[in-house]
């Protein structure tokens, strides 16, 4: 990173801290690696962030919304396979003893090497004996993995059981699939979206909002029939060229359907989360000269997935991942379904349906009768419903009450039947796309920020789009005189009182410092009420980015702000 780049961001990070935007969580107490505050105007614009996010994915009408808790027991992350394998590998500095990520202290030696393994991160850092970033000695000690989940109790005392604070938000998902599959009347495709707080255990947070650990994510998990081919209109992308590298690392511009039909993308699914990941990102502010999508290499991809592409953007960090969009097969589906013997599955009906023979396990009526009494017919149904034939007597039956009865060889017999067969259970695949909500805000301020030079003064100027400005109208008495403190204070409660609307009412120094205080936050529209408006009930409004002012009559305002139809007028 050069001298000019580091010193911007300095004057950025200073400039979002002090107004309160985005700032170092607990500083009074020393501060914590890896927390952030939103501060008084970063909370709302994370806010808007996220609901213009729920908003685009929604609007899709095939897509509905979970909340779930963010501690999860152990056996649910055990099953999904985090606990095993959701790790990072870590060394530490033999001077200063303190631990870093193996990958990141070689990114400069290896294009991708957080796709090493464990002796090869040791065999890179042997070779090229990097810097540590904090005493720049070149000693290093053994690699060992780091599992980044915070670990918690679920309950008190003995009756308490192992947990985990979520890494992700995705689990809940894939757990809640009867629930879901239910609400969409048993028919795919369809996706169910969350957004939430992730908590990972980073071993060396860094670059500021990059890296955190504790994290704003949104994921969304899109449930299809993997034998049936959904047909996306690509009709508005068409013409829209886009920065792709392909696994082979070489960079090209075309559009993503286009892609599509060359084969570079694999699925179209995959490629229809791409484009609509590309709009949102482009309403939120980013500019998507500085957004590329990269696939995931051989080495990268999770041995599950036939393919994934990062959303990455460009900023004063370089590039960085910030969304993930993944075909992930029938994995997690299939995980939680062997570890917890529940059915999450979904039925494929047949056009033509089929005859087949099947051997069915039941009762012998003769002695299961007398053993079972009352119990037999619901004894039956359970020896009925088994996906196996039992091989190994005595074995313990479940009802569907609940109860359990033990089964011998002499209570059950094989029948061979003909039975007409309309279709199929099959678990679902999904593709998933993942957002780091605070690396795309990071991004967005970092896009919107400007330093130019007014009246031979620094000017900071933040152009953040309307639809996600943490204010959205300054007004401004002139004067907190004759009258106009009034009519401001007027219109600046009916504003707030308008929905979706917040105003901001500043009287204090000059109206040039005032605008500046408003221009340097991004609020997008600055009111003055003066000495006209108490004669014709009008005022000056300002637009942010141009600096042009018109005269609007005051009771118009608050209609034209919430329609959006303010920027019409200039």
């Amino acid at each position: 990173m050069g001298d000019a780049v580091s010193e911007r961001l300095e004057r950025l990070n200073s400039m979002l801290k002090r107004r309160g935007i985005i700032l170092p969580a607990f500083e009074i107490h020393g501060g914590a690696a890896g927390l952030y505050d939103f501060g008084p105007l970063g909370g709302r614009l994370r806010n808007r962030v996220q609901q213009i996010w729920l908003d685009h994915w929604l609007s899709q009408g095939d897509i509905t919304e979970l909340s779930c808790p963010t501690i999860t027991p152990y056996s649910v992350l055990e099953a999904s396979g985090h606990v095993g394998e959701f790790s990072d590998f870590m060394t530490a500095c033999d001077a200063c003893e303190e631990a870093f990520r193996a990958d990141t202290l070689l990114e400069e030696y290896h294009s991708t090497p957080d796709s090493l393994s464990k002796d090869e991160l040791a065999q890179e850092l042997a070779t090229h004996s990097p810097p540590c970033p904090n005493c720049n000695e070149r000693k290093w000690g053994e690699v060992s993995a780091q599992n980044l989940m915070f670990n918690t109790r679920i309950g008190s005392g003995k009756s308490g059981r192992d947990g985990f604070i979520r890494p992700e938000t995705a689990q809940g998902m894939f757990t809640n699939f009867q629930s879901l599959y239910r609400h969409f009347r048993q028919r795919l495709p369809f996706g169910a979206v969350q957004v939430g707080k992730g908590y990972r255990n980073e071993i060396s947070p860094r670059q500021g909002m990059i890296r955190l650990r504790e994290l704003n994510m949104a994921e969304l998990e899109y449930f299809i029939d993997p034998e049936v081919e959904i047909k996306h209109d690509f009709t508005a992308w068409n013409d829209k060229e886009m920065r792709l590298v392909p696994d082979d690392g070489l960079e090209v511009s075309m559009s993503i359907p286009a892609a599509l039909e060359s084969g570079i993308i694999r699925h179209g699914t995959v490629a229809w989360y791409m484009a609509r990941t590309a709009d949102l990102l482009e309403k939120l502010g980013i500019d998507l000269t500085q957004l590329r999508f990269r696939q995931h290499e051989g080495g990268e991809m999770a041995h599950y997935a036939s393919d994934c592409w990062d959303a990455e953007i460009h900023a004063s960090y370089g590039w960085v991942e910030c969304v993930g969009i993944a075909h992930r097969g029938c994995y997690d589906l299939s995980a939680h379904e062997q570890y917890t013997g529940q059915r999450l599955k979904a039925w494929r009906a047949w056009d033509i349906p089929k005859e087949i023979d099947v051997e069915i396990t039941t009762i012998n009526a003769a002695m299961a009768g007398p053993a079972f009494r009352a119990q037999a017919g619901a004894v039956k149904q359970a020896l009925e419903a088994l996906n196996t034939t039992p091989s190994e007597f005595p074995f313990t039956l479940q009802l569907e009450d609940g109860s359990e009865v033990e089964i011998e060889e002499q209570h059950v017999k094989i029948e061979r039947r003909c039975e007409t067969i309309n279709g199929e259970w099959f678990t679902p695949h999904v593709v998933e796309p993942a957002f780091g909500i605070d690396r795309i805000i990071w991004h967005i301020l970092d896009h919107a920020w400007t330093e130019t030079e007014k009246n031979g003064e620094p000017y900071s100027l933040l152009k953040l789009s309307p639809d996600i400005a943490p204010l959205d109208v300054a007004v401004m008495p002139l004067f907190e005189k004759d009258g106009m403190e009034i009519i401001a204070g007027e219109l600046h409660s009916s504003l707030c009182g308008t929905s979706g609307i917040l105003s901001s009412y500043d009287a204090s120094g000059s109206i040039g410092r005032r605008y500046a205080r408003a221009d340097e936050v991004g609020i997008p529209w600055a009111v003055t009420i003066d000495h006209q408006s108490l004669e014709d009930k009008t005022a000056t409004v300002r637009n942010r980015d141009s600096q042009q002012q018109i005269r609007v009559k005051i009771e118009a305002i608050p209609n034209l702000i919430h329609s959006s139809s303010m920027i019409d007028l200039f």
